[in-house]
């Protein structure tokens, strides 16, 4: 469901080679005595999630959720503290006026 779908690639045609090579072949003499440097593989094609697959999508989605839901239980927890520490304060201001 969430792999892409390429289109298939043409058969290549099967092309007769002929196997005998002949004996006097010349290479043409390098313009430049510099050395060149291989040439690179074809690019993969860039896509936005060329790398990415459903598991790696689903774990970054999972950890984002629990760190959101830490993020949210820490906030709840530090408003309560606040709020029972004002209530104390009140409680215990009140009882040295008495």
């Amino acid at each position: 469901m969430f792999r892409p779908k390429y289109p298939e690639a043409p058969k290549p045609s099967i092309v007769h080679v002929p196997t005998a090579v002949p004996a006097a072949q010349h290479s043409p003499a390098p313009a430049c005595s510099c050395q060149h440097a291989p040439a690179s593989a074809p690019a993969r094609p860039a896509g936005v999630l060329s790398g990415l697959n459903a598991g790696t999508v689903g774990a970054v989605v999972t950890v984002g959720i629990v760190l959101t839901a830490l993020l949210a239980a820490v906030a709840v927890t530090a408003i309560s503290v606040a709020v029972a520490a004002v209530v104390m304060r009140s409680l215990l201001a009140s009882q040295r006026r008495r």
